[in-house]
């Protein structure tokens, strides 16, 4: 009987492991954070310290909060700026390599922009620009294919990939506007969708939405969407608010998942560095309401909590987690250790 026991506890512990070290066999809830800016922080002179004021390697840092994943940003032919460009996909695929190499699951975040895109704004890249539909639908099939398996040549199969960066105007507009051609921007994700999955089926493609709370307006986006022919798995949202609102937000992510029948997660949340409390409730709050909500997976994502000042725009009070005095992770950092 006994060694019975100790043969299965062999089998198991070996089946552990293995699922353990394949994400998209093991699902986890994600902890994660966007570390986008590290390189470019790093090359500027930037350090981290934990808690305990040791200069470390930042990715190490996040892994004692828990974090298990990262969210990392690509543009398609980006500037050399330190703060709205590089993050080519060639520099995207080097830092998941990296970030891998520590046991990290990795998100890419696709722009389709050579630069920021938003709520408000979706610029397709300049090279796209005077494209029409159709030369624009194999650009999009050509890039993502090549950037998938740019990241496949360097060992990286994305646990998750945005197709898209909050596009609750569509993609590369006025082309792939949602509400002026929805079947032209239903189109563009497709192609986008259809090279994810074909280069790496096992990744999870996400859809992502700005700001939860607008319901009815992303229930007409996602109806449209689907209605074309749009696929995806994932439901992703963006959200900065105060941690009161966040029960309210959490249930508007749940009527969507539900509606759908999608996991969802929360692919960017972030407070003030001058509010490590603030912030902390915020965290904590979206993680145990997401968590309590989703069926599958899902997880929470910090946008970018390695960023202090004088970064970006020289201001104390950005979005970020990390002390400009003692080069110390701020009291919001501890909401990963709920």
């Amino acid at each position: 009987m006994k060694t019975t026991l100790r043969l299965l506890g062999v089998i198991g512990g070996g089946l552990l492991g293995s699922l353990l070290s394949s994400p998209s066999a093991y699902a986890v809830f994600a902890k994660g954070a966007d570390v986008s800016y590290l390189p470019q922080m790093e090359a500027n002179g930037y350090i981290w310290k934990d808690k305990n004021g040791v200069q470390r390697d930042l990715l190490s840092i996040l892994k004692d909060y828990q974090i298990d994943s990262v969210r990392i940003r690509t543009w398609v032919n980006p500037s050399s700026d330190s703060h709205a460009g590089h993050c080519s996909i060639s520099e995207a695929a080097a830092l998941a390599k990296r970030c891998k190499a520590l046991g990290l699951r990795v998100m890419i975040d696709f722009h389709f922009s050579d630069s920021w895109t938003s709520k408000g704004t979706q610029k397709p890249p300049a090279a796209w620009a005077s494209m029409s539909y159709t030369q624009m639908k194999q650009a999009m099939n050509d890039y993502v294919y090549h950037s998938m398996n740019v990241l496949k040549s360097n060992g990286i199969s994305p646990e998750w990939v945005q197709i898209g960066n909050e596009e609750n105007l569509g993609i590369c507009t006025p082309t792939g506007s949602m509400s002026g051609h929805p079947d032209q921007c239903t189109g563009l994700l497709l192609a986008a969708y259809n090279m994810v999955k074909q280069v790496s089926p096992s990744t999870k493609v996400i859809i992502h939405l700005a700001s939860p709370q607008d319901l009815s307006a992303h229930e007409a986006w996602f109806d449209k969407y689907k209605a074309n022919g749009g696929k995806w798995d994932i439901c992703g949202f963006s959200s900065y608010p105060s941690a009161s609102l966040v029960a309210s937000l959490v249930a508007d992510i749940k009527t969507i998942g539900q509606r759908y029948g999608k996991e969802v997660m929360v692919v960017e949340v972030g407070g003030k560095v001058s509010d490590p409390n603030g912030t902390y409730n915020v965290v904590n709050n979206f993680i145990d309401g997401m968590r309590a909500i989703s069926s599958t997976a899902g997880g929470v994502f910090y946008w970018e909590p390695e960023r202090y000042a004088p970064w970006t725009d020289g201001s104390a009070n950005l979005n970020g987690a990390w002390d400009s005095t003692t080069k110390k992770p701020t009291h919001a950092m501890d909401a990963f250790l709920n």
